[in-house]
């Protein structure tokens, strides 16, 4: 019984270790929410008047532009999937990997091509398992992004939506990530970036019944949607970055408290046990005591005869 004993206090040290870890694990996410909702906070206008911008552009013009103007028969898509580059979150990089794959699986449907660029370790070890094919990857930076991050990652997807799609160009650009909601709630979407829709653009942007002015544009309109182009892109892409980030955050610290929790319970069940093994043993030592005794009466008796 001693032995058992030991066992229970041995994995008793062990899940309070771990229990030590998870709950630092669940302060440290926490911590990081905050830094990640006020970059969310401060990023959003901006994305949101160049998008009332491009709007702007777009319904005062005629131009054909990648920006605005969707192609007459599509037939590549670009995809851009935000993943995590650590794990201990939860099911927060395999809910954004399957709404990829709904939505690739939904293109292709369509009688669409589909090249595949993936953030974070998570997505490209995914695909890497599976061997499919991605056209770029990012990792390093998806806890913690800054607009250096998403310029760089927007550099390719906006030479490819300025490419032919016969010149291995995308007519579309669509991106999935993880919205942040609230700390209890993040949701997996995907987005079609380009050609921006402009009707969904003006609900984004509150404008929907909004009567837009008159413009002249210098010049011209296409000049302006060119240099609209990668700073639209660029800051819908930061934008999903920091939502992926924050969303991140809040699914490792509610999957670290849950961790913590459990570890608890366990600490409570195997406290109950060991307890429960003590008491047996020393049950075990009394009865043998008390045997011992009767014996040692019983021979006394015996030999006093």
């Amino acid at each position: 019984m001693g032995a058992q004993l030991r066992v229970y206090k041995r994995r008793i040290r062990s899940v309070t270790a771990t229990k030590k870890i998870t709950k630092a694990m669940e302060m440290i996410a926490a911590s990081r929410i905050v830094k990640a909702q006020r970059q969310v906070a401060a990023s959003t206008p901006y994305a949101t008047e160049l998008t009332r911008a491009v709007t702007a552009v777009a319904t005062g013009s005629t131009t054909k532009h990648p920006l605005t103007t969707e192609a007459e028969a599509p037939a590549r898509a670009a995809v851009l999937l935000i993943t995590s580059d650590r794990g201990l979150a939860g099911g927060y990089s395999s809910n954004a990997i399957k709404a990829a794959e709904r939505l690739t699986e939904r293109l292709r449907g369509e009688g669409k091509e589909v090249d595949t660029y993936i953030v974070g370790r998570k997505g490209v070890a995914y695909y890497g398992f599976r061997e499919r094919k991605v056209s770029e990857a990012w990792t390093g930076f998806t806890d913690s992004p800054t607009y250096a991050d998403a310029k760089q990652v927007a550099a390719p997807l906006i030479e490819a939506i300025q490419t032919e799609a016969a010149e291995s160009g995308a007519d579309e650009l669509h991106i999935v990530f993880t919205e942040f909601v609230s700390m209890m709630t993040q949701t997996p979407v995907d987005n079609r970036m380009l050609p921006l829709s402009l009707e969904k653009a003006q609900e984004e942007t509150g404008g929907k019944d909004e009567i837009l002015p008159l413009f002249d544009f210098e010049p011209s309109a296409e000049d302006v949607l060119d240099a609209l182009l990668p700073r639209y892109v660029e800051s819908r892409i930061y934008n999903a970055l920091l939502q992926s980030a924050a969303s991140e955050h809040a699914a490792r610290r509610r999957a670290m408290k849950s961790a913590t929790d459990n570890a608890g319970e366990l600490i409570k069940s195997l406290s109950r046990l060991a307890n429960a093994a003590r008491q047996a043993e020393i049950t075990q030592e009394i009865s043998e005591i008390v045997g011992g005794s009767s014996a040692l009466a019983d021979a006394t008796a015996g030999s006093d005869k």
